[in-house]
């Protein structure tokens, strides 16, 4: 079984900053692509940014230059810093993985169970 755990939401003025931290635990062979999404009220679940095994990363165009992915493969993390924060990033965050159990094992996408950040104007 495999959980990710999300901590560091909270609430922040506009212009300040916030930094979550997603950690993968259990039954874990293999971690590939980690990420970020978030879900508004009453909208779409939508990508804030990924980084894969390699730290690769992707932004959405929303956050780039204000927000920044990274992970440590041997401590199973992905952390987001969140700077220059707006109103409109208010959301729930929630962090997933796509991870393999077994060395022959089919890969799963594993998502937390979210963190609200919210933005006050």
């Amino acid at each position: 079984q495999v959980q990710l755990v999300e901590s560091g939401g909270g609430l922040v003025q506009a212009g300040g900053s916030l930094r979550l931290s997603c950690a993968a635990s259990g039954t874990i062979f293999r971690i590939y692509t980690m990420g970020w999404y978030r879900q508004a009220s009453g909208e779409k679940r939508e990508l804030v940014a990924t980084i894969t095994s390699g730290r690769s990363t992707n932004y959405a165009d929303s956050v780039k230059d204000r927000f920044t992915i990274s992970r440590d493969n041997a401590r199973n993390t992905v952390s987001l810093q969140m700077n220059s924060l707006k109103p409109e990033d208010t959301a729930i965050y929630y962090c997933k993985a796509a991870i393999t159990t077994t060395l022959v094992g089919v890969m799963g996408d594993y998502w937390g169970q979210g963190t609200q950040v919210t933005v006050s104007s």
